[in-house]
């Protein structure tokens, strides 16, 4: 039987060059980056290495750069941190109702604590105009925080068009660009973003770890309390193996490999929209035809259950989604297909989504479009 995986926005495998870096420190740098002796000193070399080229990939300055377990820890620490250090100039925070768990949890949270949230509701792309943004707008509001590109229909927010309403603003700006950062170019200093979240297993990098860019004069609060570890605003030994993993699958992603990347996604996209045209499926595709994450496909198969579907093509040897991987293994109906067709409730429970990545060939893919014709014929 084939194994061909298609759900690189749940996870992707770790490239083999990010293996052997990881290898590499593992087996030779295992001081603490906080000893003074030589050991602790080569181990704070890799650890400074690594942030400073790390934060030349987002053109900022390496002090911006905290290290932590990922992109919830990220959206956890920008979002309820920020509201803490700013509720004194208001308790009003605007974000949107199709983000991803760490975000929308969050702020169910900050909700307990007495802060005000407007969730923009999406459009039928999945995304907001800046114009919302600005409508919602108040002297009280502290924080918006929107993604940068969806995680599970891939449309791209304008976030820096969002960047630039918010300089003349109190409020601070975050986006989780966990999905965009591997195929889109993020420049903070464009964007105009306060804060910005990234993990590396979205990548080809190791889980467990990512970073969150904090514009320099933003004061965040210490979220874990113990050593003065990451500009002492998250304790603990850094996990620099991890670090250096991460590193190198930033480091691999060159915005010359970005475009390659995504030109090839892109013709994937293509490969399995044109087979379903000319099997006659009935199906539409979930979000912007124009402006999305090249390697997020999510499609609408009217009449045909996406569970159901799913567990078809997993007997096949494909691997695909029903959505975001966050939810504890459960196939739910899509919260963010229903935000963005709530007068079509069905289209939540019959969407799937495809993801490419590393590794996947067009030969995948057309192999790939054929079985998933030939289930959805066997379905309808």
């Amino acid at each position: 039987m084939v194994e061909v995986y298609l759900d690189h926005a749940a996870t992707t495998p770790m490239h083999p060059e990010v293996i052997e870096e990881m290898t590499r420190i593992m087996a030779n740098v295992f001081g603490n980056p906080s000893s003074i002796h030589g050991f602790g000193r080569k181990a704070s070399f890799e650890l400074e290495m690594a942030r400073e080229e790390i934060s030349q990939s987002i053109n900022c300055h390496s002090t911006e750069i905290i290290f932590n377990s990922g992109g919830t820890e990220g959206d956890n620490t920008a979002i309820i941190q920020t509201a803490l250090t700013q509720k004194d100039k208001g308790k009003h925070i605007i974000s949107t109702n199709a983000e991803h768990s760490a975000v929308t949890h969050s702020l169910d949270y900050l909700e307990t604590l007495g802060f005000e949230i407007t969730l923009l509701p999406v459009n039928e792309t999945g995304g907001i105009t800046v114009e919302q943004v600005a409508a919602a707008l108040r002297d009280d509001t502290i924080l918006v925080t929107t993604m940068f590109g969806n995680n599970e229909v891939g449309t791209i927010n304008p976030i820096c068009k969002i960047g630039e309403l918010l300089e003349e603003h109190q409020a601070l700006f975050h986006t989780d660009a966990v999905q965009a950062f591997g195929t889109e170019k993020i420049d903070v200093k464009e964007l105009k973003v306060d804060y910005l979240s990234v993990s590396g297993h979205k990548i080809n990098g190791p889980k467990g770890v990512g970073f969150l860019y904090i514009k320099k004069g933003r004061v965040v609060p210490i979220m874990i309390h113990g050593g003065d570890q990451e500009e002492k605003k998250r304790a603990g030994t850094e996990n620099l193996a991890g670090i250096a993993g991460l590193k190198k699958a930033i480091t691999l992603l060159s915005e010359e490999q970005k475009l390659a990347n995504k030109e090839k996604y892109l013709a994937y996209r293509e490969i399995i929209l044109s087979k379903l045209r000319e099997e006659n499926i009935d199906f539409e595709v979930n979000g912007s035809e124009d402006n999305h994450l090249a390697h997020i496909l999510n499609i609408w198969f009217k009449g045909v259950k996406s569970n159901l579907l799913l567990s078809k093509l997993d007997l096949l040897g494909y691997a695909i989604s029903t959505g975001s991987a966050c939810s504890a293994g459960t196939v739910a109906p899509s919260p963010v297909i229903l935000a963005m067709k709530p007068e079509t409730k069905e289209a939540a429970s019959e969407s799937i989504r495809i993801s490419f990545g590393y590794g996947l060939t067009s030969e995948d893919i057309e192999m790939f479009s054929e079985k998933l014709a030939e289930t959805i014929k066997s379905l309808v």
